[in-house]
């Protein structure tokens, strides 16, 4: 997740640096090269509790990886609070990793630079071929009908997480299956003094990932067909207002919860403070945070109706990381051996067990570990009921607009400000007006 500042410093940076590029400038016009065959720099996503339990899971893997070639890779594990920024600001001074970790909703947005290696045919074919990823995952590598950007490296899907003892003491026998269940369920919680869904609202990430969510579960994008801002369509206006409602109308949200941006609703949950999350692959933070696996059940995320499927069902975005090379690495060949080892099954399989993740190599799936009860809703929702977020050069500043219209509207419902259409319309106006022109 990335915080509130960064997010926004980092959508007027790439504004900046699509500009750049359009006129010819930046780094993006240089070539790989393998002056420097022994090395690479690694920016790796924090996946973990903290920079500490990256290190520890990633450093062995490298270590493995350097007995194997010869090639020592220096890691940082960089937070999301400075990840994009520190990519953009790489991507306009050329100084930079050979091998970073990106968040996959970035990558329409960072292929746009033209600072990463496109993965054609004959560089997919370097690491054993593009079939062996999942099509969901590589439905977020960049815009469609181009090269992909990047490789996936971990899947992720959203869930509820439900405290099991919560519901039992609440009389609730099984998860909601709709948000009319969850509402209810939510009134029995709240009757036993306890806190009944928890929410970021003002994490600018959350909120979008949330709402693109409702949007499609009321039949609605946030873009056209060919790419543009359409914010203020009547079931996007009404998807929003349905998101914030939980909060606003329906009071299944603290109102504390607008004021939340680091992760505080997952702490709540694995306290026993609350009874219900919505998060993506959360296991291992619940872990870490002293939550026993057997204390919490794990579902679908709801629909407004039936059960999760495809078109008006989808209840997930599809979630992951992205593993991508900087064309001007001085260490090409290295920097594509590593993409092979991080993708190979032995990999993908350790790596995504110690991040309760799924492999994006559908062959790495099969290990009985990602079977498990927790894994298998989220393989299910990635393989039936996920969607893509758009796959367009403005989804950094979609991110941030339309994320800090939410967050806005948490502010109005923490307050005891009317959430109304019209206050909802007027927020995505303003957001839509910042968006850059095509």
């Amino acid at each position: 997740m990335r915080s509130i500042r960064a997010a926004a410093t980092g959508a007027v940076t790439l504004s900046l640096v699509l500009a750049a590029t359009a006129c010819g400038g930046g780094s993006s016009s240089g070539g790989g090269s393998d002056d420097s065959p022994k090395t690479l720099t690694y920016w790796a996503s924090n996946q973990g509790a903290g920079v500490a339990v990256d290190k520890q899971v990633l450093q062995p893997e490298l270590d493995k990886f350097r007995k194997q070639t010869g090639i020592k890779v220096n890691l940082e594990v960089v937070p999301w609070s400075d990840l994009l920024n520190r990519i953009l600001t790489a991507t306009t001074s050329g100084q930079g990793p050979d091998v970073l970790n990106i968040g996959n909703t970035w990558s329409a947005s960072l292929q746009a630079t033209g600072a990463l290696l496109p993965w054609d045919a004959g560089n997919f074919a370097k690491i054993g071929g593009k079939d062996r990823f999942a099509g969901t995952a590589l439905g977020s590598t960049g815009a469609a009908g181009k090269d992909p950007a990047a490789v996936p490296l971990y899947s992720m899907a959203y869930a509820l997480y439900y405290n099991k003892k919560i519901f039992a003491d609440a009389g609730i026998s099984k998860p909601p299956a709709t948000w009319g269940e969850l509402t209810a369920d939510s009134k029995k919680i709240q009757a036993r003094g306890k806190s009944a869904l928890g929410a970021e609202g003002s994490n600018l990430a959350e909120n979008i990932h949330h709402v693109f969510v409702f949007a499609k579960q009321h039949g609605a994008d946030f873009f056209t067909a060919d790419g543009k801002p359409d914010f203020t369509g009547p079931k996007a206006v009404e998807a929003v207002k349905s998101y914030v409602d939980l909060m606003a109308k329906d009071k299944v949200i603290p109102a504390g919860d607008a004021e939340y941006a680091q992760n505080q609703s997952v702490s709540d949950f694995a306290k026993g403070r609350q009874a219900m999350l919505l998060w993506q692959s959360a296991a291992a933070n619940l872990k870490s945070q002293g939550m026993n696996e057997d204390a919490y059940g794990i579902a679908p995320v709801p629909v407004i109706s039936g059960t999760p499927g495809g078109g008006t069902q989808v209840d997930s975005a599809v979630m992951g990381i992205n593993m991508a090379v900087f064309k001007n690495t001085h260490n090409l060949d290295g920097a594509t051996r590593f993409v092979k080892f991080m993708t190979s099954d032995e990999e993908q399989k350790i790596l995504n067990k110690a991040y309760s993740s799924i492999p994006p190599v559908t062959s790495a799936q099969q290990d009985p570990a990602f079977s498990a009860p927790d894994t298998a809703v989220l393989k299910s929702t990635l393989a039936t009921s996920a969607a893509a977020l758009p796959q367009v050069a403005a989804e950094s500043q979609f991110e941030t607009v339309v994320g800090t219209a939410v967050k806005d509207l948490f502010a109005d419902a923490a307050a005891g400000r009317a959430v109304t259409t019209d206050s909802v319309m007027a927020e995505l106006q303003k957001a839509q007006q910042q968006m850059p022109a095509a």
